[in-house]
C-alpha cells in the first residue's frame, strides 16, 4: 500500500513568461517572416497552457500520469506541471459531519435514537483518492456503522442493568472517547484524520419514550421519598432525645409510638398539615 508523496511543480509565473515568449515568437514569425510553419507552434502552446493550475489555501492537487501516481501538490500558489497530468482536487480543510438520527437498539434491546457530530479532515491524499471509491461517502457510511456498534455496546441507562456503571446517558466522556477511537480505526483506510467525534443527540425512540419518562419519574420520586424518610427519622429521633434530656415530658411506649407516627405523617406528607388542638388531658 502506497502513501502520499510530496510533488513540487514548476513556478507558474516563470512558465507563464516562457509561454509569452513562445507566443511572441510564433506571432512575430507569422508577421515578419510570413512563414506558415510557425503555426505548428499553436497546438504546442495550447497544450502548454493546460499545464497551469492553482492550489488554494488548505487545498491540494493529486497528480496522475497515465494511471501512475506522481505525487500531491500541497503548496499554495500558481504552478505549472506536465500538461498530461490529470489533477484531482482534494480539500484539506476540517469538515463537519452531522449524521442523521438513526434508530438502533442499545445493549439491552431498548430502541433509541442517536446521531453523531464528527469533525474530520483528509490527512493522506493518496489513500483518500485511490484506496476508497468515494472518501466522503466512505466517511458517512463508516460513521453510521460505528454509531450503531457503539449503541449496541452500552445500555441507555442502568434501569434494567444495575451492574452497568457506564451507560450512554451517564458516561458521556468515556462513550465519546470510545466512539472517536472506533471511527478513527474505520476511517484510517481512507487517510482521514478524526479531529473530534461526539454524540449529538440521544433519546429513547418515540414508541417507548413516554413509558421510560414515567419510569424515570418514578425512580426520581422513590429517591426523593427515601431522602425525606431518612431526614424525618433523624428529626423524630432528635425530638424525642431532646424532650427526654430536658425532662419536659415522659412518654410511655404507646405515647412515644403515637408521637412518632404523628411526626412522620407531618414530615413525610405531601400536603400541608392542619393542626388539631387537644383541649383535654394527654391521657384522654
Amino acid at each position: 500500500m502506497k502513501n502520499e508523496k510530496h510533488l513540487m511543480p514548476s513556478s507558474g509565473y516563470v512558465m507563464l513568461f516562457v509561454f509569452f515568449i513562445l507566443l511572441v515568437v510564433m506571432i512575430g514569425g507569422l508577421i515578419f517572416f510570413r512563414n506558415p510553419l510557425f503555426l505548428i507552434m499553436a497546438p504546442f502552446l495550447l497544450l502548454f497552457m493546460r499545464g497551469f493550475f492553482t492550489v488554494n489555501p488548505n487545498g491540494s492537487k493529486v497528480m496522475v500520469l497515465f494511471g501512475s501516481y506522481k505525487g500531491t501538490v500541497r503548496d499554495n500558489g500558481f504552478f505549472w506541471a506536465n500538461p498530461f497530468y490529470t489533477r484531482q482536487r482534494i480539500s484539506l480543510r476540517a469538515r463537519n459531519f452531522d449524521s442523521e438520527r438513526v434508530k438502533v437498539n442499545d445493549k439491552i434491546g431498548n430502541p433509541i435514537l442517536i446521531n453523531v457530530i464528527l469533525v474530520w479532515q483528509v490527512e493522506d491524499t493518496y489513500k483518500s483518492a485511490f484506496d476508497v471509491d468515494n472518501y466522503e461517502e466512505f466517511v458517512r457510511v463508516q460513521t453510521d456503522a460505528a454509531v450503531r456498534k457503539l449503541a449496541g455496546s452500552y445500555p441507555y441507562d442502568n434501569f434494567d442493568d444495575e451492574q452497568a456503571e457506564l451507560t450512554l446517558r451517564s458516561g458521556m466522556d468515556e462513550v465519546n472517547e470510545a466512539l472517536e477511537t472506533e471511527i478513527t480505526e474505520r476511517l484510517s483506510i481512507a487517510g482521514i484524520k478524526v479531529m473530534e467525534a461526539r454524540i449529538g443527540y440521544l433519546a429513547y425512540a418515540p414508541e417507548i419514550a413516554s413509558s421510560m419518562l414515567k419510569r424515570q419519574q418514578a425512580v426520581a420520586i422513590v429517591a426523593a421519598r427515601k431522602k425525606i424518610v431518612e431526614g424525618a427519622v433523624a428529626m423524630v429521633e432528635d425530638a424525642l432525645l431532646q424532650l427526654a434530656q430536658d425532662n419536659i415530658i415522659e412518654f410511655d411506649d404507646d405515647k412515644k409510638a403515637s408521637m412518632v407516627s404523628n411526626l412522620m405523617v407531618v414530615l413525610c406528607g405531601d400536603k400541608e398539615v392542619v393542626p388539631v388542638v387537644n383541649a383535654g388531658s394527654l391521657n384522654a
